[in-house]
């Protein structure tokens, strides 16, 4: 599949293995088999978009495949990442043939007000400005595909580089396997040519987060966002493992979820560190607003993304690649424009509509995610419907404060006295 362009940048999609649907996941061994050999090949295949031009300080480490996810056959260390380190040419496969990408399209440059750290040449991956997409559901309670897809194509064309599917914001701890496993299809399809498709694939069970990432991998979703396990509180080791044990069936990106305030613990720097030995997690979505923690990341080489939409911004001026957002689901292409005068050098007129953004932060306030970005999104008459328990709808007070957001924004014209 070609690169995408996004801007003046090149967004190289990792890749994929043939799309065979939800209905055809039935066959483990056989798929077992397949997978192992397709692994091998996309092996090869890695190319200059996931190189990253930052070398990780961290020497690269030997991750051995628990034996309960080792592919039949496989015996042997995995070390992607010195191979991935190696001489690289520019190149994506397109129709079976190589095409050379110039090195102007392949990477982006930071403006010279950047720390010499931070100014080097980046390749964009996944994205800058990644949209963690509601999931729509129909009156009877069941998910809304249809609206799903015109949701996507939407935001898609409005501002969003990617989708991050089934995430928090996606209801995702009600959504059963199978209703995953059509979002993912359907993402795929929808827009996979036109963004990347993250599937939030992490859960507080690790077995069961293998088993979501084996099959979105089959269903040919570019990487995989993962949470941080939750409520009792495992202790750094056990991170660790629980990151290996699902790194080990896919090889395409894997982005680490930090959000100490859902889930009660903070990865210290020290732990992404070790997450960083695992050859293919390249990214951290960081929903912690500690600049220095954040400067961390970036140092240790992995692309950094806000959490969080109101330290977007701040996380630009640290060397933050964008941000995995919902408030660009009614501003998307407001904050892909202020991503993009950071990049070109204009840092205040990024901060002024940083500044201009606020009500879509306030907007959020209003009521626990989803509920306030989903009662924005109806009032703009894009009807995704109603949320599942635990989550209910916003209440006549919450709704009209929304609209009140969405006045000073400029999407709805304000209410008749």
């Amino acid at each position: 599949m070609p690169p995408l362009l996004v801007g003046d940048l090149l967004l190289v999609r990792p890749a994929h293995t043939p799309h065979r649907g939800v209905h055809g996941l039935h066959d483990e061994e056989e798929q077992r088999r397949r997978r192992g050999h397709e692994r091998d090949e996309r092996c090869q295949e890695r190319s200059v978009a996931e190189d990253r031009v930052v070398d990780r300080e961290v020497e690269p480490a030997e991750v051995r495949l628990p034996e309960d996810h080792r592919d039949d056959g496989e015996d042997q260390i995995v070390d992607e990442r010195a191979h991935e380190r190696g001489e690289r040419k520019a190149h994506h496969e397109r129709d079976g043939q190589l095409d050379e990408v110039a090195p102007k399209d392949e990477v982006t440059e930071f403006p010279d007000h950047f720390d010499p750290l931070l100014s080097r040449r980046i390749p964009v991956v996944l994205g800058e400005i990644l949209t963690a997409i509601v999931t729509p559901f129909k009156r009877d309670g069941s998910v809304d595909l249809e609206r799903f897809r015109a949701l996507a194509s939407h935001l898609v064309e409005n501002g969003s580089d990617g989708l991050v599917v089934t995430g928090t914001t996606g209801e995702s701890p009600t959504l059963s396997d199978a209703e995953r496993f059509q979002l993912y299809e359907a993402a795929v399809d929808e827009v996979g040519d036109r963004a990347t498709v993250v599937a939030g694939t992490g859960t507080y069970a690790t077995e069961h987060s293998v088993h979501l990432t084996e099959q979105a991998d089959e269903l040919g979703v570019d990487a995989f966002l993962v949470v941080t396990p939750y409520y009792n509180k495992p202790p750094v080791r056990g991170i660790v493992e629980h990151f290996k044990a699902i790194a080990a069936v896919t090889d395409r990106p894997i982005v680490v979820y930090n959000i100490p305030g859902r889930v009660v613990l903070n990865l210290e720097p020290e732990a992404i560190a070790r997450l960083a030995e695992i050859p293919n997690v390249t990214a951290v979505k960081q929903a912690n607003a500690d600049l220095d923690q954040a400067r961390r990341i970036v140092e240790l080489g992995l692309d950094l993304y806000a959490g969080d939409d109101d330290i977007v911004f701040p996380f630009l001026e640290v060397g933050g690649l964008g941000g995995v957002c919902v408030h660009t689901h009614v501003v998307g292409p407001q904050v892909k424009e202020m991503v993009g005068l950071y990049r070109s050098g204009d840092v205040e007129g990024a901060r002024a509509l940083d500044e201009d953004l606020r009500p879509s932060i306030d907007l959020l306030r209003v009521a626990p995610n989803p509920i306030a970005i989903k009662c924005a999104l109806n009032l703009l008459g894009h009807g995704v419907g109603g949320l599942r328990l635990p989550l209910v709808e916003a209440t006549e007070e919450e709704r009209e404060a929304v609209r009140g957001c969405l006045e000073r924004l400029g999407l709805l014209q304000p209410a008749a006295a």
